[in-house]
């Protein structure tokens, strides 16, 4: 089901006083996780396949982890047990994922060609559940912080001591693995931040000031922007894009670079805003990336859900920084390119992944830990060091655009090599659907400063602000269309 849907206009209120009709903690939890298994399973794919078929998967996900969990929780279990434990259940969190996403990537390069002949198409056709990626890495979530708390037990997740704990121990795990503003595209929630909340909810404490303003951004992001500009870039395609000037090349580039981070922190904005409704905060998960004045920064501003998965369940067990610093190269380009193939079976991704690995290396090599990090302020320098950041990014998600690397290396030629008169009206609409996301941006970095000079003032612009982003997203929404992420 997509939030900007009719369904889920009729959906969301349905659940939000079914929620609430309960004061009940066994009641709102039960309410939202049936809902969450509903919502998931609404709908079919672009080939006509219902969704609902692919709820087994959910489930076994849910039984699977939940178990390891709770055994790896409980007291007076043996090292061996725990480690034979956790080795099964990750063992089944990368089957899963590595058979339903990567099986024809690994298929194709692994299988003599005349078993790929006769198994490539079968592979080639696995269907890929959504939300495998996101629910897949909670999963893990779960059951390494299980394996590293032990019977101290995670805050808000104990081993059942009896029936009756037991049956609550399972809903607060399946509740924690289906909520369903996160459940196909994120943020991507550790255990640790999420069980701890599950609880009675109060109407009276729902946030309705920081959802309501969280979701009309969203929506804003997502159906107004990243949905114009899903049209106005649908030229960045092959071989359409080959007889276009080089200026109107470059704004398609760049029309999809605002296009991603709208789509994708529009559906981040929307989903922190969803579970404010029911009385649960998820974390923050873009934060002005394209401010970023180095890599390294970008990385703590982009999809920060992932980073910081990433870095606490493979950069820092793989040694981090604390093994010197050939070792810390070799950890940050593993990682982000296993980063890049967690977007995807294809190369193109993996490449992607591996160009942001080695910047990340070769900034940390001759820039320095130090000068690397977030900076303060804005210079001259540090808006030069932005601007560079911003192209380089931009460029990168060509790869995301056009998958397909011939297709990418085509454009590449086409930039170079092509000219002619702009396409007007073209750069228009790119340049009109991108201000939004630049103002964002310059007002995150002017907002301090007005609200300290001039409180009232600064309020009443962002009252006008949030009133004219709701009246956009009703008269000027673009076409609809599915969230970038969810192919991932």
């Amino acid at each position: 089901m997509l939030f900007n849907s009719w369904s889920f206009a009729v959906f969301l209120p349905l659940v939000f006083a079914l929620h609430h009709a309960g004061r009940r903690a066994g009641w709102q939890v039960g309410v939202l996780t049936v809902a969450s298994f509903a919502f998931y399973g609404w709908g079919t794919d672009a080939g006509g396949s219902p969704h609902w078929k692919l709820l087994p998967l959910l489930v076994l996900s849910t039984l699977v982890n939940g178990f390891a969990a709770q055994e790896l929780l409980s007291a007076g279990r043996s090292d061996r047990r725990r480690r034979v434990v956790l080795g099964l259940a990750l063992a089944f969190n990368l089957g899963a994922l590595g058979f339903f996403k990567y099986a024809a990537l690994i298929g194709k390069l692994l299988l003599p060609a005349a078993l790929w002949a006769r198994w490539g198409d079968p592979l080639s056709h696995i269907p890929l559940p959504i939300g495998i990626s996101f629910y897949t890495f909670q999963g893990i979530s779960l059951v390494m912080e299980a394996w590293w708390a032990g019977a101290a037990g995670i805050v808000g997740l104990a081993a059942p001591t009896a029936a009756g704990g037991r049956g609550w121990f399972h809903a607060k795990v399946w509740f924690f693995k289906s909520f369903f503003p996160q459940l196909v595209a994120g943020p991507i929630v550790k255990a640790g931040e999420f069980l701890h909340q599950i609880g009675a909810k109060r109407w009276a404490d729902v946030d309705w000031d920081g959802a309501v303003k969280k979701l009309v951004l969203g929506f804003f992001l997502k159906m107004v922007v990243a949905d114009n500009l899903k049209d106005a870039t649908a030229a960045l395609r092959f071989p359409e894009f080959t007889d276009l000037p080089r200026i109107n090349l470059l704004a398609l580039l760049y029309g999809f670079s605002f296009q991603i981070l709208a789509d994708f922190g529009g559906y981040s904005l929307i989903a922190q805003g969803l579970a404010k409704l029911f009385g649960y905060e998820l974390p923050l998960n873009f934060d002005m990336p394209y401010l970023s004045r180095s890599l390294t920064e970008f990385w703590r501003r982009w999809h920060i859900s992932l980073s910081s998965w990433l870095r606490e369940y493979l950069y820092l067990p793989l040694g981090g920084n604390r093994r010197g610093a050939g070792r810390t190269y070799v950890n940050l380009f593993l990682v982000m390119f296993l980063g890049g193939l967690w977007h995807g079976a294809a190369w193109s991704y993996a490449i992607w992944g591996t160009a942001h690995g080695l910047l990340l290396a070769g900034e940390r090599f001759f820039l320095g830990q130090g000068r690397a990090k977030e900076a303060v302020g804005w210079t001259i320098g540090s808006a030069v060091r932005a601007f560079v950041v911003f192209n380089v990014v931009s460029a990168l998600w060509l790869l995301f655009k056009l998958p397909d690397l011939s297709h990418a290396v085509a454009y590449a030629r086409c930039l170079a090599g092509n000219s002619g008169s702009p396409q007007v009206q073209a750069l228009f609409v790119v340049a009109v659907f991108s201000a939004p996301v630049v103002a964002w941006h310059l007002w995150s970095v002017a907002a301090p400063g007005c609200v300290r000079r001039a409180p009232a003032l600064a309020g009443r612009a962002e009252t006008a602000a949030y009133a004219m982003m709701l009246w956009m997203t009703v008269i000027n929404a673009g076409s609809p269309g599915d969230f970038i992420y969810f192919q991932f």
